[in-house]
């Protein structure tokens, strides 16, 4: 008669579930390399193409005549109703929404950090101390989980970064956090549409290999 099979043993009842493992970061280069090939060619700064080269002149208008058109926009030109979708919906979060700038530059580069988009980062990082956050935070973003540098609201919202930069979304507990901490509605779908928004701001750099223009690199070290 042949042997019985040995049954395989239950896991015990107060044995813990296995925790799920933390994805992998992405691995990114931190010098531009020599050989960097976009996978779209830039637009020149001043574009023949009169769709193009009137939202080039909008940016500028908007930013002043000195402004020198980032590598993003040069490749988001090339199809200038859909640089329109963008500038249409970017500025609005960056200029228009009601929770705190500083807030939201924290949850920006913690999402560029948590995806590994050195773009993102390396032109973020001027607009955050420009809106106040501290040289100090900065440094301390890759370990806030244990610093003592972020208040409450700014652990909540870098937790949600987290989350929806890993993917695929944010944790009902993640976001009756920010409840908690004070975020009404309206709050909460500026913060969770910024971070959603900046996903795709980070897989549309990384997909189009754009290259970081010179003299972005200075912070990359603080990634």
């Amino acid at each position: 008669m042949p042997a019985r099979p040995r049954a395989t043993p239950r896991r015990p009842a107060s044995s813990p579930t296995p925790s799920r493992p933390e994805p992998a970061r992405p691995s990114f280069s931190l010098k531009p390399t020599k050989n960097f090939m976009p996978r779209v060619p830039l637009l020149p700064e001043h574009p023949e193409d009169p769709a193009a080269k009137a939202l080039f002149d909008e940016v500028r208008r908007a930013q002043g005549p000195g402004f020198h058109m980032p590598h993003l926009y040069r490749v988001l030109g090339t199809a200038p109703e859909m640089f329109r979708g963008w500038l249409d919906f970017a500025w609005p979060l960056r200029l228009k929404a009601q929770t705190a700038r500083p807030l939201r530059e924290l949850l920006i580069l913690r999402g560029a950090q948590v995806a590994g988009t050195a773009y993102e980062w390396a032109h973020h990082v001027p607009m955050a101390t420009a809106a106040g956050v501290s040289d100090a935070q900065i440094d301390a973003l890759a370990d806030w989980h244990t610093s003592s540098l972020f208040d409450a609201q700014e652990r909540a919202v870098l937790q949600l970064a987290e989350e929806v930069t890993r993917g695929p979304a944010a944790s009902e507990a993640t976001v009756a956090q920010l409840r908690t901490c004070g975020f009404d509605d309206a709050a909460v779908v500026e913060l969770v549409l910024t971070a959603s928004f900046y996903v795709c701001v980070s897989r549309f750099l990384q997909s189009m290999n754009v290259e970081l223009e010179p003299g972005y690199d200075k912070d990359l070290a603080r990634m």
